[in-house]
């Protein structure tokens, strides 16, 4: 039994296949190219399986700001919330966790126990908490997102609130004369500062991290302080498309269950 996942992310669109709880085929797409190259529009936006060269799929599950335009006919739609949940228990095996996930342009949270989400809180109103924050920043500082999300000792305040008055903040801050890994630091800091009032709400011992911003070792320093395991899963671009394949198997599972 083929399950076909499928993430449509402001920024990219991660396709994910598995097979009796095997990961058999994946990729990334930026979202501009799978629209253009993949999809094609009769009433609805019709995914071309033919074009992504997958052939026999026996269930096909989205998740993602675009699940609803997709063609519903063939796809089931799942909030991402849940998405990202299945995929964090089918990848760390946990059932009792908090679920971090923060993507290009939102952050969700979720307490997970038992395997059931008990709680959950959403942030997509700004972008100064989102991957596109980090991005913008990197480019101010002409540095790549990996080498950038290394550092955490020492960082200065910023204080500016939005995204593009943060840019301006830390122009000057680099006028001061403030070391680029110190200023790396500050911008990873300052995301976990924008996060961290979320997380009140969600005391627990193991953190699971999700999402494009997951890989940010920065991020992780500081969130170790608030729970004592904090993991990020091994494919974590890919969180959302495997929860949904995970999610279609369990819903395979439970129909033969119940005949």
């Amino acid at each position: 039994m083929r399950v076909l996942g499928i993430d449509l992310g402001s920024r990219a669109v991660k396709v994910v296949v598995m097979e009796e709880n095997n990961i058999i085929h994946k990729q990334m797409i930026s979202t501009m190219s799978f629209y253009r190259d993949y999809c094609y529009f009769d009433e609805k936006l019709i995914v071309d399986l033919n074009r992504l060269g997958l052939n026999h799929i026996d269930m096909k599950i989205s998740t993602g700001y675009g699940r609803n335009n997709t063609n519903l006919n063939e796809f089931t739609p799942i909030n991402e919330v849940k998405a990202h949940v299945y995929g964090g228990i089918f990848q760390t095996g946990w059932k009792n966790f908090i679920l971090l996930d923060i993507g290009g342009q939102d952050v969700k949270i979720a307490k997970v126990e038992k395997g059931i989400i008990t709680d959950l809180d959403l942030n997509d109103k700004c972008a100064a908490s989102c991957g596109r924050y980090l991005e913008n920043m990197a480019n101010v500082l002409e540095v790549s997102l990996e080498d950038m999300s290394h550092y955490y000792k020492n960082p200065v305040e910023l204080n500016a609130t939005c995204a593009v008055f943060s840019e301006s903040e830390l122009i000057g801050k680099i006028a001061e004369g403030i070391s680029l890994e110190r200023l790396c630091a500050s911008i990873n800091y300052s995301l976990y500062r924008r996060v961290r009032p979320l997380l009140s709400a969600f005391p627990g011992e193991k953190m699971v991290l999700t999402g494009g911003v997951a890989n940010n070792q920065g991020l992780s320093y500081y969130l170790s302080k608030h729970y004592e395991q904090v993991i990020t899963v091994p494919e974590a671009g890919y969180n959302g498309a495997i929860g949904c394949c995970y999610y279609g198997l369990n819903f395979i599972q439970r129909s033969k269950e119940d005949v």
